[in-house]
């Protein structure tokens, strides 16, 4: 039986497992999205839908900095009447692929959260991302599935417990928010016009 002690020990064993050269990518396209003015679009199923949406608030709130522009920034999981609605009339599996239709344009920037990374409607997403000429990013646990596969940047927990991925994948989202937030701020105490 695992203790929570376990637990958590063995949690810190794997947030420094997580791969830290595709977490700084990831922080090099959300620095390159601001600075080219190209929407971010997050989404991502259940606990991980979760996370978009918290992802989406950091980025959009916790980098607003004075005098740097802010993150155009859009959570697919946060619109439930156009979600259900594809759900309901089309398929599940189309419920973020049909949204990013509408709204990602190349150079755009699209991240997906997934547990697994397997569901079908998050790799259907990215593909049409792909097709699109977005930059596109996956973090997932377990190997990654199909979402890691999809991706150009694949941010993958090395881990099979769903918790502990559904814990890491916040704090890998803290420590973009952060590392883009210090960016902008040190770019005000040097002068460059961003």
């Amino acid at each position: 039986m695992t203790t929570a002690d376990d637990y958590l020990a063995e949690l810190i064993g794997i947030l420094n497992a997580v791969p830290r050269s595709a977490v700084d990518r990831l922080v090099g396209a959300v620095l390159a999205a601001q600075r080219q003015e190209r929407q971010v679009s997050v989404l991502g199923n259940g606990g991980s839908a979760a996370t978009s949406s918290h992802f989406a608030c950091d980025l959009a709130k916790g980098t607003a900095s004075p005098g740097v522009k802010r993150l155009r920034l859009v959570a697919l999981t946060d619109h439930i009447p156009l979600l259900t609605a594809w759900g309901n009339d089309r398929d599940y599996a189309d419920v973020f692929a049909e949204q990013l239709q509408n709204l990602v344009r190349e150079g755009d920037l699209v991240t997906a959260f997934g547990g697994s990374g397997t569901s079908p409607n998050v790799p259907r997403a990215i593909g049409l991302a792909n097709e699109a000429g977005a930059v596109t990013v996956g973090l997932a646990g377990f190997e990654g599935g199909r979402l890691a596969e999809s991706v150009q940047i694949p941010v993958v927990v090395p881990c099979s417990c769903m918790e502990q991925i559904e814990v890491a994948h916040p704090a890998v989202c803290h420590a973009v928010a952060v590392a883009v937030r210090q960016e902008f701020r040190s770019t005000l105490e040097v002068g460059v016009d961003r």
